[in-house]
């Protein structure tokens, strides 16, 4: 059983790179990546998750869930993280991997695998860290969001001036007979 070793950059509005290089077993669960993944930006996992297989244009492949929310209506069910193991996806040496964590305020990791190691590790570890992760809670956080309001009350009748015309429009093209629309003499 080889070690795979992963750099999983976080795609962010940061100038400054941010990624890990992760070993991991091949038959461990894409629910292991998943938590070491998380561990090594210091995020807390409370959310949503998916990892999608993808490709060398980064396109979202067969996805592989944190929880099974199908319905059972297709037969390209997603495969869920803790019953699927790494190996299973791993197509190609430069395989790429998509996780979509905490699909309100979309954190995008991309996953490339970078080289098979001869000898397992005895757990997923963290082999390098570039770069200061975000806070976890930094997206979409109102206190940085400029929000200007207005209380002005609205009138309706201002918005509804020249309604009216409309209708007498209408009222004479209301007596011609037609079978189409191209038929009116408009």
């Amino acid at each position: 059983m080889p070690a795979l070793k992963f750099r999983v950059l976080l795609d962010s509005e940061s100038k400054e790179e941010v990624f890990r290089d992760i070993l991991i077993n091949d038959g461990d669960s894409f629910e292991t990546l998943y938590k070491t993944i998380l561990t090594a930006f210091n995020f807390q996992g409370e959310q949503m998750a998916s990892f999608y297989v993808s490709n060398e244009d980064w396109d979202k492949g067969h996805e592989i869930t944190l929880m099974d929310m199908s319905f059972n209506e297709d037969d390209s069910a997603p495969s869920l993280m803790n019953n699927t193991m790494i190996r299973q996806h791993i197509e190609a040496p430069n395989q790429k991997l998509i996780l979509v964590h905490d699909f309100l305020n979309m954190w995008i990791f991309l996953i490339e695998l970078l080289g098979i190691e001869k000898n397992p590790v005895s757990m997923a570890q963290v082999v390098l860290k570039v770069g200061e992760a975000p806070d976890e809670n930094s997206k979409g956080d109102i206190d940085n969001v400029d929000l200007q309001f207005t209380s002005e009350k609205m009138d309706a009748n201002h918005y509804l001036e020249g309604f009216d015309d409309f209708d007498e429009d209408l009222d004479e093209y209301s007596e011609q007979e037609f079978d189409n629309i191209d038929d009116l003499d408009i």
